[in-house]
């Protein structure tokens, strides 16, 4: 299958594949979590931050794939919305533990849903060994690419 904006020999290169597989889910998502008034990477802090309580803002602009400047704007919003709280980390002056609100922990969960159902969605004519053969591909891709 080729696209309109790519030439048809280049289409079908793996990191094309993968690029264009990225940017469906990543819309399918946007449109799912929407509903909940959420955008993708603000349910990544929030799934980020229920991982691991106190992350710090550099680990979770990693974590979302944005910025450290963008992160900022994001935290601020989900402070705002009561989704987030930040406190000073009693340990490290300048550092704030970021932490779920109730309302942050109700509105991951409400998500995570719409998350699950979009990644169902994603792998529903795949078989398991498939998805699974497919994933342990995509970490040996990931490896292969690291800075070592």
């Amino acid at each position: 299958m080729s696209s309109p904006t790519m030439p048809a020999p280049d289409a079908k290169q793996f990191g094309y594949i993968l690029k264009r597989a990225q940017q469906s889910l990543r819309a399918r998502m946007d449109l799912q979590l929407r509903a909940h008034e959420l955008t993708t990477p603000q349910y990544a802090v929030l799934s980020a931050v229920a991982a691991s309580p106190g992350v710090s803002n550099a680990d979770l602009a990693k974590a979302a794939f944005i910025t450290p400047q963008t992160m900022q704007s994001i935290i601020a919003t989900l402070e705002k919305r009561g989704l987030l709280e930040r406190s000073p980390d009693p340990d490290h002056g300048r550092r704030l533990l970021t932490q779920l609100t109730a309302n942050g922990r109700r509105a991951k969960n409400a998500a995570d849903d719409a998350v699950s159902g979009v990644e169902a969605m994603m792998v529903g004519s795949i078989s398991s060994r498939d998805v699974e053969h497919t994933t342990e591909t995509l970490l040996a891709c990931i490896e292969n690419l690291a800075e070592k």
